[in-house]
């Protein structure tokens, strides 16, 4: 299909401006489709270059190809004169500015413009295409964050909780004459339950999406990918009516037990008491103040029944960690994404992409992400990452994963997620201290242990748990590095409490699994 064939999906009316529509930019919101302009086409396209600069989990594509797909109809229906372009069609394209200058020469449009790409990446791409123009192209806000790209400049905080207050205050969420609901800013410390013996696993509410044209596009254009997927019954929310219901399921059904149960884990369930809203907040088909409010107007109709630390806990994500770690990208890049700060170089082990390992924790957090895209945050923090920053693994290929693997990952927030929070290469900008634990955390926080190859016990010796000498092999090979963190005290304080015999078993142990990591 050439151009003209192309452009006359969308009529042969002049054209303005040509307005590009990415697709974590579904935001109906947003003051571009408040009027009708029969004179601006609105350009939303399936890329081939969005699909394989890393190798994505299949529901993550059929996702995103699905729901760009829906809101260009649903636009479409309203009035606005939008092109959607399938892989198909843009296939002869060799990246997305030698579509746009294609669709520019053809529709002889007077000008250009976009949203704000979230990826850096896309940002430059964008920007570096319209130097190069001659007609006039602008920029514009995708009008969903509560902090501008720059919020570093206007919320000098080194330190996600002061910038979390500040928003707390600027938005009046959760306070009351100036002050925090209950007195406290923070109630972190109610929200750090193990899963109860005989605790119901909640049923999520799924979605059966028809993505099965979209798979076959996949098909066709050989698009490589991982995990799997059923087009016929997509599970995820792909328009602004599915992220609603599941944001109102959420808060009638998990909120009241999500804060003490969200660090929890259990190999009997795969998506406990969390919302699963990322996804549907990433492409922007929910805002994310109206999903705190909801949530806060939830928690002030009836605080019986919804738990201030559960109410305050899942706010903290959205408002808190959520604008932090976009701070922190935009703060940083291009360089954050080459930070190594441990020198990590070991590769990333086999089983990361299909599971088969004998430690149950990793077997269950890696084999449900290949399942469902999805594994919640102290899976991917305490589990999958933990076993990568013991090991050594290089933070390229473990981000490279977790961008990949997991549903609701787009470069912005997986990048300081995994990079800073998971494997400290970034030497404390996000985190304070590395997150890292032998497995004895696991064992209180999770019902893994008790049916697992390994034994939780035993740091030493055959069938010990590879996380126990593990950990002490981290500690003790970055102790340059590490002993002078004040949060890190107690860990070389019991280090140096070890006999030096206990130490070169613990040591020689580790050098042992790490030799035959792929076997373990």
């Amino acid at each position: 299909m050439n151009v003209a064939e192309l452009f006359d999906q969308a009529g042969q009316q002049p054209v303005r401006e040509l307005r590009l529509v990415l697709g974590d930019q579904l935001n109906e919101q947003h003051s571009w489709w408040q009027g009708l302009e029969p004179d601006v086409l609105y350009l939303i396209a399936e890329l081939g270059q969005e699909m394989r600069y890393v190798r994505h989990h299949r529901q993550k594509m059929l996702a995103f190809m699905l729901a760009m797909q829906r809101f260009a109809e649903q636009q479409r229906a309203k009035g606005h004169r939008v092109l959607w372009l399938s892989l198909e069609q843009t296939k002869a394209f060799a990246d997305l500015p030698e579509l746009l200058r294609a669709l520019l020469q053809h529709t002889q449009a007077q000008s250009f413009a976009f949203q704000q790409p979230d990826e850096y990446r896309l940002s430059e791409q964008l920007r570096a295409f319209c130097q190069a123009q001659s007609i006039p192209c602008a920029e514009f806000d995708s009008e969903h964050f509560l902090t501008p790209r720059d919020a570093h400049r206007h919320y000098p905080h080194s330190r996600m909780e002061f910038f979390y207050r500040a928003l707390r205050k600027q938005h009046g969420v959760l306070m009351q004459e100036g002050k925090p609901e209950g007195g406290q800013w923070n109630y972190d410390h109610d929200n750090r339950g193990n899963w109860p013996k005989g605790q119901p696993v909640p049923e999520p509410l799924l979605f059966a999406n028809d993505a099965r044209a979209a798979d076959q596009r996949l098909q066709q254009a050989g698009v490589p990918s991982l995990g799997q997927a059923e087009p016929q019954a997509l599970l995820w929310p792909v328009d602004r009516q599915q992220g609603l219901a599941l944001l109102q399921y959420f808060i009638a059904q998990l909120l009241p037990h999500f804060g003490a149960l969200q660090d929890a884990m259990t190999p009997e369930g795969w998506s406990l008491y969390h919302s699963r809203l990322s996804l549907a907040l990433n492409l922007k088909l929910l805002q994310p103040l109206e999903v705190i409010r909801a949530v806060e107007q939830a928690w002030r109709d009836q605080p019986e029944r919804y738990p201030l630390a559960s109410v305050e806990g899942f706010i903290r994500q959205i408002l808190g960690w959520r604008e932090f770690v976009r701070l922190v990208y935009w703060q940083r890049m291009p360089d954050y994404g080459q930070h190594n700060h441990l020198q990590a170089e070991r590769p990333l082990p086999e089983f990361y992409w299909h599971g088969q390992t004998k430690m149950a924790c990793m077997a269950h957090a890696i084999g449900q992400s290949l399942e469902h895209a999805y594994a919640h945050h102290i899976q991917r923090l305490m589990i999958t990452g933990n076993f990568a920053l013991l090991a050594g693994i290089h933070p390229d290929q473990v981000e490279a994963w977790y961008l990949g693997i997991y549903i609701d990952a787009i470069e912005w927030v997986e990048m300081p997620n995994t990079r800073g929070m998971s494997q400290f290469a970034d030497g404390g900008i996000m985190a304070s201290k590395p997150y890292c634990s032998s497995g004895a955390y696991i064992q209180r926080m999770g019902r893994y242990c008790q049916d697992c190859h390994y034994q939780v016990k035993k740091a030493v010796g055959e069938g010990s748990c590879p996380f126990n000498s593990l950990y002490w092999h981290f500690a003790a090979r970055h102790q340059a590095q590490l002993a002078s963190n004040p949060r890190m005290a107690l860990v070389y304080k019991n280090w140096q409490r070890k006999s030096a015999s206990e130490q070169q078993q613990l040591l020689a142990q580790a050098e042992q699994y790490l030799a035959k990591i792929e076997q373990l």
